[in-house]
């Protein structure tokens, strides 16, 4: 009773904000969780996300807002690194709460003034039902200067690394203050490809091509047969060189 004595504008932006508030006390997504699937307008034309990962790994990444500068210097720099990407057989995918005629015309300056080509898809989501899934959208707690001009939240610089299992495997959060490290992204993921090549983990600020670490699951008898030799610093730390 007492909303309909609210402007129809100051109506529409409550029940909105109640909307995703609703979303976003619900279950967060984990590591191992299915990643949702979805259907949703990009600027490379309509994608359901499941099909468009197929078979290759697959990071889904929210910045916030179209024509914003650490965003651009960010989306510039995952285009400049397009043949890291397929070396390791990932397809990368942003998103943001704007329209695909925002990302289209964004594209542009990108392109323009990071030196690049902007060949992945940026998922438009100015209803926030993707970026509400996945749990990418801003506290006004946290950031209150994070909102649309009708005052709804906008993502936060998530990052989504899914295997070809469809399964979440590492979840990272930035601040919309933060561009992120693309490099820990190739990284990490090295990191999970090695590890589940050859059944090892890899160590603090682990690069390619260092030494690596059996996993304490492994007896010293089996990693004999698997590994040949290691290096025993003590009972539950062992480490050998990378594996080929």
């Amino acid at each position: 009773k007492e909303l309909g004595l609210l402007p129809k504008f100051s109506q529409k932006v409550l029940i909105s904000n109640l909307q995703l508030l609703f979303i976003m006390v619900q279950m967060p997504l984990r590591l191992g969780d299915t990643a949702p699937n979805f259907t949703a307008d990009t600027s490379k034309g309509q994608i359901t996300f499941h099909d468009y990962i197929a078979d290759s790994w697959a990071i889904l990444f929210s910045h916030p807002d179209d024509f914003t500068p650490v965003c651009t210097t960010e989306l510039g720099c995952v285009a400049r690194m397009k043949d890291e990407w397929e070396k390791r057989g990932v397809k990368v995918i942003g998103l943001s709460c704007n329209s695909t005629e925002s990302h289209e015309s964004w594209i542009k300056d990108i392109n323009e003034t990071q030196g690049t080509d902007v060949q992945f898809p940026i998922i438009a989501d100015p209803t926030r039902e993707v970026a509400t899934t996945y749990g990418m959208l801003d506290s006004p707690l946290h950031n209150p200067t994070n909102v649309d001009k009708a005052g709804l939240p906008l993502t936060v610089r998530s990052v989504f690394f899914i295997d070809p299992a469809k399964k979440i495997r590492l979840i990272m959060t930035y601040p919309a203050s933060c561009g992120r490290n693309m490099e820990e992204l190739v990284r990490v993921i090295d990191s999970m490809q090695l590890a589940d090549r050859k059944e090892i983990v890899t160590p603090v600020n682990w690069q390619p091509g260092q030494d690596v670490i059996i996993p304490p699951n492994i007896s010293d008898e089996k990693a004999k047969e698997m590994f040949g030799e290691f290096t025993a610093v003590k009972s539950y730390l062992r480490t050998i060189p990378q594996p080929k």
